[in-house]
C-alpha cells in the first residue's frame, strides 16, 4: 500500500459520506487555540492547527473528550507510566496528559505518519515540552520500530483513530502487535461514530480485546453527539 492508502489522517473527500455519517467539523484556516479544560490546566495548552498535510491537523472532538478524561481521572498514575499516542494529529491528547502531569518518569511518544510529523514538533516546542514528548513516525499495519519495543508502553492512547475504512484493519493489527508486547497495557480509544462501518470495527475489537465502556461525569453529554470512549486490555 501506498502512504496515502495507510493514513491515519487522509485527504478529505466529501463525496465519501453516506446516510450513516454525521457531517465532519467545519474546517477552518490555520490557527492556535488555547484550552485549559475547564481549569484542569493551571497554563492553558496551545494547539496550532493546520490542515496542510490533511485533517489530522486539526481538532476533533473525541481528542478534546479523551485529553479530558485522563487529566480527570489518572493524572497521577499518568506520571509512571510509558505512554504511547497513535494517530496523534497535532498532539492534543499527548500534549495535555504531558503538560498536566508535569514531570514525567519516561518521556510520552506522540505518533502519526510523516505527513504530521513537522506539526507534533511544532507543537511540542509551542508548549515548551521538548523534555517531555518525543514525536516519532508510527505507520499503522507496520511492523513497530526498535524504539517503541524499547518503550514498551502501559499506556496507549488513541483518539479520533475510527475514521478512514481502509485502514481499519490497519490499526487493529498495530493495537494487536501493542497489546502483544506488553499484555498488561491498557488502550484508551475514544471515537466519533460516523459511519455504520465504525461499530463494524468495535465488533472486530470485541472479538480481539476485553472492551470496557468508561465512566466519566461528562458521558451523559458527549454521547449525545455520538462519542464513545472504552479501554481495550488483552483477554
Amino acid at each position: 500500500m501506498s502512504g496515502s492508502d495507510r493514513s491515519s489522517s487522509p485527504e478529505f473527500n466529501p463525496l465519501a459520506f453516506d446516510e450513516g455519517l454525521t457531517p465532519l467539523p467545519e474546517y477552518k484556516a490555520a490557527g492556535t487555540t488555547a484550552l485549559d479544560f475547564s481549569g484542569l490546566l493551571d497554563e492553558p495548552l496551545k494547539l496550532h492547527e493546520d490542515l496542510t498535510s490533511g485533517c489530522g491537523g486539526q481538532l476533533w472532538p473525541a481528542g478534546l473528550v479523551l485529553a479530558k478524561h485522563m487529566l480527570r481521572y489518572h493524572r497521577d498514575e499518568l506520571k509512571h507510566s510509558r505512554i504511547l499516542e497513535l494517530g496523534a494529529g497535532g498532539g492534543i491528547v499527548g500534549l495535555t496528559v504531558a503538560k498536566g502531569c508535569g514531570t514525567l518518569d519516561v518521556p510520552l511518544m506522540m505518533t502519526d505518519q510523516e505527513e504530521m510529523e513537522s506539526l507534533m514538533q511544532h507543537n511540542i516546542t509551542l508548549n515548551g515540552l521538548e523534555d517531555r514528548v518525543q514525536g516519532r513516525i508510527l505507520d499503522w499495519g507496520e511492523p513497530l520500530s526498535q524504539e517503541v519495543v524499547d518503550l514498551k508502553p502501559d499506556t496507549i492512547l488513541a483518539a479520533d483513530c475510527v475514521y478512514f475504512e481502509p485502514a481499519f484493519p490497519l490499526l487493529m493489527q498495530t493495537l494487536k502487535d501493542l497489546l502483544a508486547l506488553n499484555p498488561s497495557a491498557t488502550v484508551y480509544f475514544c471515537f466519533k461514530k460516523r459511519r455504520r462501518a465504525d461499530m463494524q470495527f468495535l465488533k472486530t475489537a470485541r472479538k480481539n480485546f476485553t472492551l470496557t465502556e468508561v465512566n466519566d461525569e461528562d458521558r451523559p453529554i458527549f454521547s449525545r453527539e455520538g462519542l464513545f470512549l472504552y479501554t481495550f486490555t488483552s483477554k
